[in-house]
C-alpha cells in the first residue's frame, strides 16, 4: 500500500473517530438502546464508495477499537463489531448495484442491518429474548438515520468534483 493512501485512510479514520467521540457525548434522542445518529458512518459509506471495500472495511475496523479503547467501553466493542461487520457487508454488496446517486440506500440497509447485529448479540449475551421488543424501533431508527448518514455521504462521493480527483491522483 503507497504511504499516502495509508496516509489517507488514517486521516479518514481519525475524522470518524472524532465524530464517534462527540457523537457519544451528545444524550440519547429516544429512550431505547442503542439508538444513536451514527454520523461516523459517513465516512465509512464515503470510504467504500471512494476507495473500495478493503478500506472501508479498514477504516471501520479501527474506528470500532479505537472507538472503544477511547470511550473506555471495552463491551461496547462486541456490540460494534457485530453490527459494524452485518452494515459493511451490506454496504460492500451494495456498491457493486448502486450509482453514485443511491448511496443513500447503503447508508439506510447497512444501519438496518447495525441494528439486528445489535441486538442479536444483546439477545445472546444477556440471554433476553424479551430485549427483541426493541428490534423494530432501532431498525425503523436506523433506516431514517442511515437515510441520513448516507445521503451524507452521497453527497460527498459526488460532489467532491476536482477535490477527488485530485486526491484520487495523489494516492
Amino acid at each position: 500500500m503507497k504511504i499516502r493512501k495509508l496516509a489517507l485512510l488514517g486521516l479518514l479514520t481519525a475524522v470518524a473517530l472524532t465524530i464517534y467521540l462527540v457523537e457519544a457525548q451528545i444524550p440519547p434522542v429516544v429512550p431505547v438502546p442503542g439508538v444513536k445518529l451514527g454520523l461516523s458512518n459517513i465516512v465509512t459509506v464515503f470510504a467504500v464508495f471512494f476507495l473500495g471495500w478493503k478500506e472501508g472495511a479498514g477504516v471501520l475496523a479501527a474506528r470500532i477499537f479505537l472507538g472503544s479503547v477511547f470511550a473506555g467501553n471495552f463491551s461496547a466493542i462486541l456490540y460494534s463489531a457485530a453490527g459494524g461487520v452485518l452494515a459493511i457487508g451490506v454496504t460492500i454488496a451494495l456498491r457493486r448495484v448502486l450509482k453514485k446517486d443511491q448511496i443513500f440506500v447503503a447508508g439506510a440497509l447497512g444501519a438496518a442491518a447495525h441494528a439486528l447485529g445489535q441486538m442479536a448479540v444483546a439477545v445472546a449475551v444477556s440471554g433476553t429474548p424479551g430485549l427483541l421488543i426493541f428490534l423494530p424501533v432501532t431498525i425503523l431508527s436506523g433506516l431514517v438515520t442511515g437515510c441520513f448518514t448516507g445521503a451524507c455521504a452521497q453527497i460527498l462521493v459526488k460532489r467532491g468534483g476536482k477535490l477527488w480527483k485530485t486526491f484520487s491522483e495523489w494516492i
